[in-house]
């Protein structure tokens, strides 16, 4: 159980469940008749209490209503965000929710919200060699949470534009890369996200873009996410993200079908589990 740790030992996710534990304790509330206030289910309660799941905004307000505690529990869900994604990141997360359409082109690396934990976890283990493997487990949980996104009433469209050199590298060892890719065959072969691969063969169509994402909305301006050395940055000027757009075009004209990608992928699977 997380509570069973040091407070200074939890993850951002653990202590918010702990918090909602103590709190309901203290209200002699039980998790069914909490479960009943939010609209979830008695199991949904005790996994957020767990700190294996991670809280919906709807539960956190519906905490707030039954405790009587004015936005305590939506300020923790934002810290659970803050404490395992970088702060530059918090406002590009909060606009993939609400996003209608999340249009991606990956580089060197699959797309995080398409990530297994394994994967992540690998990612992060690279890049930061010297963080503790709690601080790397945190990091590679909240990254997979982003696939909850997928899993809205109302979620968005997913199209991936994925290099070549994405499904080649083997991060993590031939495992992890097929559990990915199985992963990635998985969602592409359902009704809200589309993969592309664009092949090395392609040549400088596919080797002249660095790694964006552009964000479409009902009514509002599109945004555009790029990464850079210093981390990354939005976009909202029309300007930038027209140029982004004609770009995506150009990539997906030069990548192949959804369809055959579907295979592509599935075909490097098998060289993966031989």
């Amino acid at each position: 159980m997380a509570g069973e740790g040091r407070p200074e030992n939890l993850t951002p996710l653990e202590r918010f469940g702990v918090e909602v534990r103590e709190v309901r304790r203290g209200r002699k509330i039980t998790q069914k008749h909490l479960a009943t206030i939010a609209g979830y289910s008695e199991g949904y309660v005790s996994k957020v209490e767990s700190g294996t799941i991670m809280p919906s905004q709807k539960f956190a307000d519906a905490c707030d209503l039954a405790f009587g505690t004015n936005g305590l529990f939506r300020r923790l869900r934002n810290h659970i965000q803050e404490g395992d994604s970088p702060t530059w990141f918090v406002s590009y997360l909060e606009l993939e929710r609400k996003a209608l359409r999340v249009l991606d082109f990956s580089a060197t690396q699959i797309m995080g919200m398409l990530q297994t934990e394994d994967y992540a976890r690998a990612i992060y283990r690279a890049g930061r060699a010297r963080e503790s493997e709690e601080r790397i487990q945190g990091l590679a949980r909240a990254r997979v949470r982003r696939r909850e996104v997928l899993e809205q009433d109302r979620p968005p469209l997913l199209w991936v534009v994925l290099h070549e050199a994405c499904l080649r590298t083997p991060v993590g060892g031939r495992r992890t890369m097929a559990d990915q890719l199985e992963h990635l065959v998985t969602w592409a072969s359902g009704p809200r996200v589309d993969i592309q691969i664009i092949r090395h063969s392609t040549g400088a169509a596919a080797a002249h873009s660095l790694p964006f994402t552009v964000l479409t909305f009902a009514g509002e301006p599109a945004i555009l996410y790029a990464e850079d050395v210093q981390g990354g940055r939005l976009y909202r000027s029309p300007e930038a993200v027209d140029r982004a757009m004609e770009n995506y075009d150009r990539l997906r004209a030069n990548a192949m079908s959804p369809d055959d990608s579907i295979h592509f992928v599935q075909s490097l699977l098998k060289e993966y589990t031989s």
